[in-house]
């Protein structure tokens, strides 16, 4: 495993990447309503991303066909944006996205209510989001990767969901995926040691049933295999000499 530290200039390229990204995704945010296709989200956020001078980075990785992966409901990740799916009043839409700034990436999640939706999806939603910052309470110089791991699926199956086992987190910089892999569920093994200059994308995704999930005949689109709903929330966080930097959130 070979895990990279950034200098102190390509932390301030990652910071910048960050920040557009979190613009991106609160335009996105507004942009949710009742009647609006998956396709118009997509379209949307790449024009907000090449608004920025940037260039979406998931668009043609690996052959994904969009800029923006547009999940609903079941879906766990990696929806492919269609005109045909329009979104109703009460779904939940899991936004993930990135873009590259001056050869340096970024990538965050959102799950959003499209209208009013049940207190369960609310909830399900809520302890995604604090699962992640359940873990970066752990994401600090010194401590082992897994710590965070764990501490995010401890959270998240405390409410009886079902943390996903099939996809992680990663680490990230001048390649959307790099070393290490970050699993949102305890491991035998501490892990690695975190150090300073360390970026890495957190990303918990938590199943209303059970973790088990199957992927679609496009070979991208990951839904529950029981039908429930799923959430999704990440960040690019930088681990540092004190508490970890959220790249993405500056809220």
């Amino acid at each position: 495993m070979s895990v990279t530290i950034k200098t102190a200039r390509e932390i301030e390229l990652m910071r910048e990447a960050g920040r557009l990204l979190e613009k991106v995704h609160d335009e996105l945010a507004d942009f949710i309503r009742p009647g609006i296709t998956t396709l118009d989200i997509d379209r949307h956020g790449e024009k907000l991303i090449r608004s920025l001078g940037c260039t979406p980075n998931f668009l043609n990785y690996n052959g994904y066909p969009a800029s923006i992966c547009v999940s609903v409901n079941d879906e766990v990740v990696h929806g492919i944006p269609k005109s045909t799916r329009v979104l109703q009043e009460g779904d939940i839409v899991s936004l993930d996205a990135g873009l590259i700034y001056k050869g340096y990436h970024s990538d965050a999640a959102r799950t959003h209510a499209v209208g009013q939706i049940s207190e369960e999806a609310r909830k399900l939603i809520d302890v995604t989001r604090q699962s992640f910052f359940e873990g970066i309470k752990y994401a600090k110089a010194g401590n082992h990767l897994y710590d965070i791991s764990a501490a995010i699926g401890g959270y998240a199956e405390s409410f009886g969901y079902g943390v996903v086992r099939d996809l992680v987190g990663h680490g990230i910089g001048t390649h959307l995926h790099e070393d290490p892999q970050i699993p949102n569920f305890p491991q035998r093994r501490r892990g690695i040691r975190l150090a300073p200059g360390m970026t890495l994308a957190i990303e918990p995704m938590i199943n209303q049933g059970r973790a088990d999930v199957v992927w679609l005949d496009d070979d991208w689109t990951v839904v529950t295999q029981d039908q429930s709903l799923s959430a999704h929330y990440e960040n690019t966080i930088l681990i540092t000499d004190g508490e970890p930097e959220i790249l993405t959130l500056s809220r």
